[in-house]
């Protein structure tokens, strides 16, 4: 008796299974995601799966006898990409770019190729989206001349795997994941079923020859690398670049790295011939001018274990609607609102009939709360039209309650300050106790606070010790080519 067979709908988003029709997946709430996906043999009640034991055909090792020679990192030349990566690319590795478009993956993964294939390796770029002398045109831009780069325009999956038997390279790239379609899979190119067994595939064949590979994917509206979240279950690595298209910076942010820590970030700026790795980009989030400006307060956020510097800028403006208006730019709105509240009534800043505006500098996205007191110092400094001091930096959480409660990673942030030639910070209270004697090591004048109200009168208190000083190196104040000036800016 043939076994019966029953429909799924599977939505082409994010591979949700549904038993019948519906407009909107449950799983993603996406509206018009949910296809007909190919039957599949009904299985009865009664039916098990078999016990039958296998043959072996690679035996259990014991974990003392496991070499790990094959796991070591090798540089890509790109110091930034190997931070993220843990230390460089391990054979075998499947590593999977997202990014929105534009954002420069071709470009970046490219570079990669170029640098390791002048080093005598060989390497294979496959591109479904582009034809080859379209990737020749980006390689002229870009310098990138090696003899064994390979470039191949293909978008069948056994055609490409021909090519990686033909060329038999060191490492693969493929751009994008989308774009491949398997002859021996039903379904449209780019769907569920398709991009599965593309990156199985792939991924499987990486593993067994020892070839590490960059597998681009495209992202959804959402910023979300689109496809089932299969894929990204069966890489080893996954990154996401990020940048805004109306600036040159560029974020590469580490997502999951079996090889290392998943929370580190690169910074990059895009240029004209190509993607440049900055090694210290806390210059990028500063403004430039000759002296302080109300409305503006530096910080220190942590993105992934690097501790930058970051600008917070505020506009308050009076106000001729019956409703104010209400900005934000690089800042989460809700908890912008939040600080905005807690300013008004613990800081007794009057805001009810003004317009605020906050951003911050150089496109850079903040959403930890350790930047709530240089947001809320910010807003009063606008609001007062009073300047902070060039060489001061804020540090803290501010609470509904108008209370500052302490931040983690302090001592990295302050240290990160110090660095960069600041000499004052405002931190909550018993943040000297927690430093110990490491407080006295790192050049900075430590003004504790407890709530905003106290926070706003001591913008006042924390003003250069003599008119005419010199703003630290890094610091908005900074002037080029004066003593104390910003050295070595990098972008």
């Amino acid at each position: 008796m043939p076994a019966r067979t029953r429909t799924l709908y599977r939505c082409t988003a994010c591979g949700q299974e549904h038993a019948k029709w519906i407009g909107r997946c449950t799983g993603c709430q996406a509206w018009g995601t949910v296809e007909e996906a190919a039957a599949e043999p009904a299985r009865s009640a009664g039916t098990r799966t078999s016990l039958a034991p296998s043959a072996v055909v690679t035996k259990a090792l014991r974990v003392r006898d496991i070499s790990t020679d094959r796991a070591r990192h090798r540089p890509t030349g790109i110091g930034e990409l190997d931070r993220v990566l843990g230390g460089g690319l391990v054979p075998g590795a499947a590593v999977l770019l997202g990014g929105e478009p534009g954002v420069g993956k071709s470009t970046l993964t490219l570079d990669v190729a170029n640098r390791i294939a002048a080093t005598g390796r060989t390497v294979l770029v496959v591109s479904g989206e582009e034809s080859a002398e379209q990737i020749k045109i980006r390689a002229q831009r870009m310098g990138a001349d090696a003899a064994e780069l390979f470039i191949a325009s293909e978008t069948d999956l056994s055609v490409v795997l021909g090519h990686v038997d033909d060329v038999q390279p060191d490492l693969l790239v493929v751009d994008s994941v989308q774009t491949i379609a398997s002859p021996d899979v039903e379904g449209r190119t780019g769907g569920v079923a398709q991009v599965t067994e593309v990156a199985t595939v792939l991924t499987r064949l990486t593993k067994a020859r020892g070839i590490p590979m960059f597998l681009i994917g495209q992202v959804t509206k959402d910023g979300n690398i689109a496809g089932p979240r299969t894929v990204e279950h069966l890489v080893d690595v996954v990154l996401h670049f990020e940048g805004d298209k109306h600036s040159p910076l560029r974020m590469l942010r580490g997502v999951k790295n079996r090889y290392g820590a998943s929370d580190e970030v690169a910074c990059f700026v895009q240029e004209a011939d190509g993607i440049r790795e900055v090694t210290d980009p806390s210059g990028l989030f500063l403004g430039q001018r000759e002296a302080p400006v109300p409305g503006t307060c530096v910080t220190v956020v942590v993105e992934g274990k690097r501790p930058l510097l970051a600008e917070i800028q505020a506009l308050v403006a009076q106000s001729y609607l019956p409703q104010p208006r209400r900005g934000a730019s690089g800042l989460d709105a809700a908890r912008l609102a939040m600080t905005q509240a807690v300013v008004e009534r613990h800081g007794r800043v009057r805001l009810y009939d003004k317009d605020v505006f906050c951003a911050t500098v150089g496109g850079m996205r903040i959403g930890e709360p350790s930047a709530d007191l240089a947001v809320a110092l910010a807003i009063a400094s606008a609001s007062t039209d009073q300047p902070l001091a060039a060489d001061v930096v804020a540090l803290g959480e501010v609470a509904l309650s108008g209370d500052i409660r302490p931040v983690p990673d302090i001592a990295r942030r302050l240290a990160e300050a110090g660095r960069r030639g600041f000499r004052q910070a405002l931190v909550p209270a018993g943040t000297r106790d927690k430093l110990g004697a490491q407080a006295d090591s790192l050049g900075l004048v430590l003004v504790e606070v407890d709530s905003v109200a106290r926070a706003v009168e001591a913008v006042a208190a924390v003003r250069p010790a003599r008119e005419g000083r010199e703003a630290p190196e890094g610091a908005p104040g900074a002037r080029d080519g004066a003593p104390g000036a910003r050295r070595g800016r990098p972008g």
